[in-house]
């Protein structure tokens, strides 16, 4: 059997990242980060720093899902010396806890990018940043949520109002 690549020791790091996630275990999760100086940046929460505040993030994000499931796609890996880059889309579904009568509970269905940057280690790769953005939806005419990154931001696409052609926009994006 041949030595992994350093591409592969990311990729596989990067995979134990989310399934420690999905598990809700917080020892793995801890295992993965670097000692020191990290940062996390959550959609939609402030920049965290330091391992004690990033990993409590993890903790209070595992306590209060019931159910979460990502599917990585657009996962692009960069190695340049002791450093890594990963960008990916995370294409997630979550759910709140089982109804009453036993059923699964509601799940919801998102769309992040992240990027994280992995450090090499005597122990291997470690996380040192995370950063999770939610990606913009927009609502066709048919009320069907559909992904453009431009559309309804001012002037990005062409259109004064976001849109290629010029139109009014209805509709505007919603976060995903």
């Amino acid at each position: 059997m041949s030595p992994r690549t350093d591409v592969e020791l990311v990729e596989q790091a990067n995979t134990a990242l989310y399934e420690a996630m999905e598990r809700g275990d917080h020892e793995a999760m801890s295992a993965l980060w670097l000692d020191g100086q990290v940062s996390v940046v959550h959609p939609g929460w402030p920049v965290l720093r330091g391992r004690g505040e990033v990993l409590r993030s993890y903790a209070l994000i595992m306590a209060n899902t019931e159910y979460i499931q990502f599917f990585l796609t657009d996962v692009e890996i960069d190695v340049m010396g002791d450093t890594a880059l990963v960008t990916c889309t995370e294409n997630i579904l979550s759910g709140g806890p089982a109804e009453e009568d036993g059923s699964v509970g509601p799940l919801i269905g998102q769309m992040v990018v992240a990027t994280n940057v992995f450090r090499r280690t005597e122990e291997g790769w470690r996380v040192w940043s995370h950063h999770g953005s939610p990606v913009l939806a927009e609502r066709d005419e048919d009320g069907v949520d559909g992904v453009d990154g431009l559309d309804g931001l001012d002037g990005l696409d062409g259109g004064p109002d976001g849109d290629e052609d010029g139109g009014t926009g209805a509709g505007g994006p919603v976060a995903g």
